[in-house]
């Protein structure tokens, strides 16, 4: 494992890129664990599959697999994508992976958060609680050891000093119950060279994750964010985006900006259907029930090289999402997949890939 830097990233001048910012290339952790992954993980390995080759259309992707799996993921995934071999204990690479942060010098190093699966949602969880350093181990990039239990779902920033997340995450006592959020600002300023933090109060509904910001909203430019929106008073995420609209237009960024709020319309809402439960004989913790509702947003797509992945859910509202993203995303390609598979694991595009910013180790 790499030597922790003693020092802090915003010290040393560092700071996490926005997404839109050019990317070296995409990570992703290959699907396999039973009691999250129906049938034996082989159609959320086709879904994983189908992601990994949009976005390698684009810019490099790696995929980190484990050893029993290789051949398996080798015969599916085209042969530019690079395989990493290591073990995991999920796929949600955006959530275990390092959070990259770079310089005005183009060098780039990595934060290594805490991780305990999402406030002990399965476990065990020890491998992946070393994705992060293995990730920077490959890319030789110094790496800092954050003390703060964060997945990198929970924040977004706009790469000039501002960061969105909710409360119902970061303040959850399931992370980090001995900090304030006073203390868990201070951890994100040092670690991203940010200034302002924008609090949303609670996330998507039936999110497992305690409201991950990147199902319920994302800066799509710098003064510009899009929302998760509802328009059924009878549905309980109405009160939740409304609650979210109103802090955000009361809102101002880093650079004293007003933020404009992107409506992007909810899908669904969706259900788990008896054919998509899963049976945990295995004695896993996690649950997967008939009828649950799933945690579908438009807002979990992934921005890369020239590109825009977004999650096709429902066909009553896919076209109308592709057209806002398109208009939001001039210059880009907007590529939408089916990924409902990826879904009934908890999570979508977003969740499953982390960006490598454009830069050189140092």
């Amino acid at each position: 494992m790499t030597d922790t830097l003693p020092s802090l990233p915003t010290a040393d001048g560092f700071r996490m890129p926005a997404e839109w910012e050019p990317h070296d290339g995409t990570w992703m952790i290959w699907p396999e664990r039973p009691d999250n992954w129906r049938e034996g993980a082989v159609p959320a390995q086709a879904a994983f599959t189908a992601v990994a080759s949009a976005i390698a259309r684009f810019e490099p992707v790696s995929m980190l697999v484990t050893a029993a799996q290789w051949q398996n993921a080798r015969a599916q995934l085209p042969p530019h994508i690079r395989l990493v071999e290591a073990l995991s204990d999920d796929s949600w690479c955006r959530d275990s992976g390092p959070t990259f942060v770079s310089d005005a010098e183009g060098r780039l190093r990595g934060v290594d958060w805490e991780f305990n699966a999402w406030g002990g949602l399965y476990s065990p969880y020890d491998n992946d609680r070393l994705i992060a350093a293995k990730v920077l181990e490959t890319e030789r990039a110094p790496r800092y050891a954050a003390p703060l239990v964060l997945e990198g779902g929970s924040i977004h920033v706009d790469g000039e000093g501002t960061l969105l997340t909710t409360e119902e995450c970061l303040l959850n006592p399931n992370r980090n119950p001995d900090l304030s959020r006073e203390e868990i600002e201070q951890h994100l300023k040092d670690h991203l060279g940010v200034s302002t933090i924008l609090w949303l109060g609670a996330g998507l509904v039936d999110d497992e994750t305690s409201g991950h910001i990147d199902n319920i909203a994302c800066f799509v430019r710098p003064g510009v964010i899009a929302l998760t929106w509802c328009d059924d008073p009878a549905d309980p995420q109405y009160a939740i985006s409304r609650d979210a609209f109103d802090r955000l237009s009361g809102a101002r960024d880093a650079k004293g900006r007003a933020i404009e709020v992107v409506k992007l319309p909810l899908p669904g809402p969706l259900f788990r259907t008896p054919e998509e439960a899963i049976d945990l004989t295995s004695g896993g913790t996690m649950t997967r029930q008939v009828g649950e509702r799933l945690g579908g947003s438009y807002v979990n797509f992934y921005v890369g090289n020239g590109f825009v992945l977004m999650p096709a859910l429902d066909p009553a509202h896919d076209g109308e999402a592709a057209e806002i993203l398109a208009r939001l995303f001039p210059g880009r390609e907007v590529v939408a997949l089916p990924t409902r598979e990826i879904l009934l694991g908890g999570g979508n595009i977003h969740c499953i890939t982390q960006q490598q910013p454009a830069g050189r180790p140092g």
